[in-house]
């Protein structure tokens, strides 16, 4: 079932110099169409500006189309009166933890978006105490979030948008300012919700590896998808990868070297234990 359905969208904004002069428009997303299923797990590539962030966005209604249609569990984005119900229904989390604190409390800080949709105080407390549970922060619910590492502050971002009952997860580039410890247990949470709870998650992001465990790769390219597949699918296409402006994980990197340089591997090893039994097999 379609959970997220984009029809040739456009995406323009106008361009201006210092002195506040318009010269020109700049088409970020260039006919985009695309279909998600209902708890999948997609990841979304591609070098700086080719039109990830835009396209995250308007999942969202952050941004609406400049032409053609986006629509988030059935709800039009250009229908005004759906806004609401779209952000509710598709939450997300941004790259800096620290813009997404807005309690002096864990717990005040998780109750923030129920709060502030009309939840009554005795379903709130439940869903905060739920949402701190699902993300393994209970224990910090007292603190301020200013002590917590950056791990655990999107940890606590991503416990405020579960108490809002999402049904899908839009996530830009939420591991770029973690440390590799955060980055890990970020990624372990979602991956979790994704299979145990099959909360449909959008994850942009520019560490490869993070790719590796998706359902399904996109990657952009000048405001427009330019490949489509599954992770090894995509990462057995290293030279074309390298023409977007893109690396592959480091394993595949290395495996694809020693076929070039006549090694009898095959084309997208993903693990450092595939890579291991593909060298193995080969003696």
């Amino acid at each position: 079932m379609k959970i997220i359905d984009i029809l040739h969208l456009i995406h323009e904004y106008k361009e201006y110099d210092d002195d506040e002069q318009e010269i020109g428009t700049v088409r970020a997303l260039n006919d985009v169409t695309l279909s998600l299923e209902e708890g999948s797990f997609t990841v979304v590539l591609g070098h700086n500006g080719c039109g990830k962030s835009t396209l995250a966005k308007h999942l969202n209604a952050l941004l609406l189309p400049t032409e053609g249609m986006v629509y988030v569990c059935g709800d039009n984005t250009r229908e005004e009166k759906e806004t609401w119900k779209i952000r509710k229904n598709a939450g997300m989390i941004f790259q800096n933890p620290d813009n997404q604190i807005v309690g002096n409390v864990v717990e005040e800080d998780v109750a923030f978006g129920p709060e502030n949709i009309g939840i009554p105080t005795e379903t709130m407390a439940e869903r905060v105490t739920e949402a701190l549970e699902k993300v393994g922060m209970t224990a910090y619910r007292l603190n301020s979030p200013n002590q917590l590492s950056g791990g655990q502050k999107q940890r606590i971002g991503i416990a405020g948008m579960l108490a809002m009952r999402p049904k899908v997860i839009l996530m830009d580039e939420p591991t770029a300012m973690l440390d590799p410890s955060g980055r890990k247990e970020v990624l372990k949470i979602v991956h979790e919700l994704n299979k145990n709870e099959g909360m449909t998650v959008v994850l942009i992001t520019h560490y490869m590896e993070e790719a590796v465990d998706a359902d399904r790769v996109i990657v952009m390219d000048g405001g427009e998808l330019v490949m489509d597949g599954t992770p090894r699918e995509i990462f057995s296409r290293v030279d074309e990868l390298k023409e977007y402006r893109l690396t592959v994980p480091q394993v595949t990197e290395l495996a694809w070297e020693l076929k070039n340089a006549g090694v009898d591997l095959p084309d997208g090893i993903l693990t450092k234990e595939e890579f291991v039994e593909a060298l193995c097999s080969l003696h």
